[in-house]
């Protein structure tokens, strides 16, 4: 199933997730690096496409150089997001992704491929829904791409993100529900209608992640639903993670 309906969830509900559990993302980065996938051993050849990660809420691209640089080293032509810190109104960080976008693909002449990790993922199902003559596939690492269902602490953040952004002055007055699901900017409209089905989709998942109910990371389809074991914010380190990116790259890389 390439294509899935929306089933977006506007509404913002806390999810008590085990939080001390991301504790433990050493161990994610541990175990990267002592997997023979890191050094591109067992894993499918890239054909020199165009790869764009996406940070996750509070980020910058920076965290996701180790995977920057593995994708180059198992073949492809990986992309910065340069959206800046996500922590900005979502349309404008989604105008900034597809900026970048258009720069790959004009730069490697061929579609793209979005790696969004978190919130990052949201962005980059956002971008493909309004760009799908430029990009090949998503993969999503713990995006709630379905509604937002995270730990109380992280909405109580993303609040006072809002927060700053409606107190900011000259901006738009015509978007009252910015940073919001109830927003009818570009951004988050493009979260509820269907996804396009000429893009491939892949929504990597893990059920001890403590920051974002799992439950809103899925596309809903055996076929493109990968759940792994590890944290949230070392599902940007995660071995398991990496393996199955070079195996959906691969096949997306033979239909785009």
């Amino acid at each position: 199933m390439s294509s899935s309906a929306s089933s977006f969830q506007k509404d913002k509900i806390p999810a008590q997730r085990p939080i001390w559990r991301e504790v433990f993302v050493g161990l994610d980065w541990l175990a990267l690096r002592s997997s023979p996938v890191f050094y591109g051993i067992g894993v499918p050849r890239g054909d020199q496409s165009a790869v764009i990660l996406v940070p996750g809420f509070l980020a910058t691209d920076h965290y996701l150089y180790e995977m920057y640089y593995w994708l180059r080293r198992v073949g492809y032509r990986p992309y910065l997001s340069e959206i800046g810190w996500n922590a900005e109104c979502l349309d404008v960080l989604v105008d900034r992704l597809s900026q970048t976008i258009a720069k790959a693909k004009d730069e490697t002449g061929g579609k793209v491929h979005l790696i969004g990790h978190s919130l990052g993922g949201v962005l980059s199902r956002s971008a493909a829904t309004q760009h799908p003559d430029q990009v090949a596939s998503v993969t999503t690492l713990g995006s709630p791409f379905r509604g937002i269902r995270s730990h109380p602490i992280v909405l109580e953040t993303a609040d006072r993100v809002r927060a700053r952004i409606l107190s900011r002055p000259g901006r738009r007055e015509d978007q009252p529900d910015c940073y919001s699901g109830y927003c009818q900017c570009k951004a988050v409209t493009s979260l509820q209608v269907n996804f396009p089905p000429e893009v491939k989709q892949t929504a990597i998942y893990t059920k001890t992640d403590g920051i974002v109910d799992w439950r809103v990371c899925l596309n809903n389809d055996p076929a493109t639903d990968f759940e792994v074991s590890g944290t949230h914010v070392g599902l940007a380190f995660n071995p398991s993670v990496y393996r199955l990116i070079a195996l959906r790259l691969s096949g997306a890389a033979r239909r785009a």
